[in-house]
């Protein structure tokens, strides 16, 4: 038991770790090595083996193969070529590195004969001051994962989700890379859900702020509604959240239930804990679409009364012009005989009559709430 209260601590850094990491992001290859090979290491009884010198791939395949244990490495972008002498080295299926070089998969997890091959979405929260139409909330990026026997390799596109951090928390703990590759597999997983529940949190803020505009009394203590394209383009970012959560809980599920002899059995068991977060993740994403659903739809039905106001405003000042109007039309014939044409006060008693049905019409209009 104390080797998994190890293992919760070691991979699940607290939400504020997590987010400042998101502000320092491993965006660029190491200097010191001109490929895609961000880090080549071996791990024996738990430890990484010091090296004088950058170990190659091959060099370090050899080393394990020779005195036991197992080699994680980490890569970049890599370019076909660059990753072609790698796939070959580890026997890698080239369906797996065809994927793993053009990147732009959905989270799963694939069975070849000696490795797993796992995708996984990473998330990263854009800080914004405001949101607007063209706000982007979230930024997507991939972890791919090639696990055997006795190597992990993991191949990162885009430039969020570093890997640097965790890699130094598990050889800080000897006790868990002792487990294997699997349970690198199990702390990156962890790593990448623990990623969605913080920016989950953040969306919520957001999501938040803009139904708190839309419901949010204006003028006369009616809703003073917000702009729809913010809600729209919210709904996007969501929906690319949503891409990344949804996919991920088939291959949670399959590592969690379902014995694999790459697994440890004693690291297995853990991954439900993994797919149990998921899904909360995902009840909260499939929330959000919902929810930003009902805003968008209370938004525009606010737009349209706040339309047919105006259109009642208009119609009940044009009907009290009419009168004026109509009086004017009447009296603007020139004919000889007009009512009160000759009389003295003729004139000012039309125009009282005017202004008081005017005044009348108003105040009944005003009391049927129309102005």
């Amino acid at each position: 038991m104390s080797m998994i209260r190890d293992l919760r601590a070691v991979v699940r850094p607290s939400r504020v770790s997590l987010r400042k990491e998101g502000g320092a992001y491993d965006t660029t290859r190491d200097p010191a090595t001109p490929s895609a090979v961000v880090d080549c290491a071996v791990y024996r009884d738990g430890r990484r083996v010091p090296t004088e010198t950058p170990l190659s791939p091959p060099e370090a395949m050899r080393q394990v193969r020779r005195d036991g244990g197992f080699v994680w490495i980490g890569l970049h972008e890599p370019t076909e070529e660059e990753f072609a002498g790698i796939a070959g080295e580890f026997g890698l299926h080239p369906l797996a590195v065809e994927d793993a070089v053009q990147a732009h998969q959905r989270p799963k997890l694939e069975r070849y004969d000696d490795s797993l091959f796992t995708v996984f979405k990473t998330i990263h929260y854009v800080e914004h001051d405001q949101l607007d139409a063209n706000s982007e909330v979230v930024e997507t990026g991939e972890v791919m994962c090639f696990t055997g026997r006795d190597f992990f390799i993991t191949v990162r596109h885009g430039g969020q989700g570093s890997l640097r951090a965790l890699r130094h928390r598990l050889q800080d703990d000897p006790e868990l890379l002792m487990k294997g590759p699997s349970a690198v597999l199990h702390a990156i997983a962890d790593h990448v859900v623990d990623g969605y529940i913080a920016v989950a949190d953040a969306v919520q803020d957001d999501i938040d702020e803009v139904e708190t505009e839309v419901f949010s009394p204006g003028r006369k203590g009616t809703p003073r509604g917000t702009d729809a394209g913010r809600i729209y383009q919210l709904k996007r970012e969501v929906l690319e959240f949503k891409r990344a959560v949804s996919p991920l809980m088939r291959p949670m599920q399959l590592l969690s239930e379902r014995p694999m002899r790459l697994i440890d059995p004693d690291i297995q068991k853990y991954f439900r804990d993994v797919a149990d977060h998921l899904a909360r993740v995902q009840e909260q994403v499939i929330g959000f679409d919902e929810l930003l659903n009902s805003i968008l739809q209370a938004n525009l039905a606010q737009a349209s009364v706040a339309q047919n106001e105006d259109m009642r405003k208009i119609t009940s000042w044009a009907a009290i012009i009419a009168v004026p109007t109509m009086v004017c039309g009447v009296y603007g014939m020139n004919f000889d005989h007009m009512p009160e044409l000759r009389w003295k006060y003729g004139y000012p008693l039309v125009l009282g009559i005017t202004v008081a049905i005017c005044l009348g019409i108003h105040r009944t209009l005003k009391r049927n709430g129309w102005l």
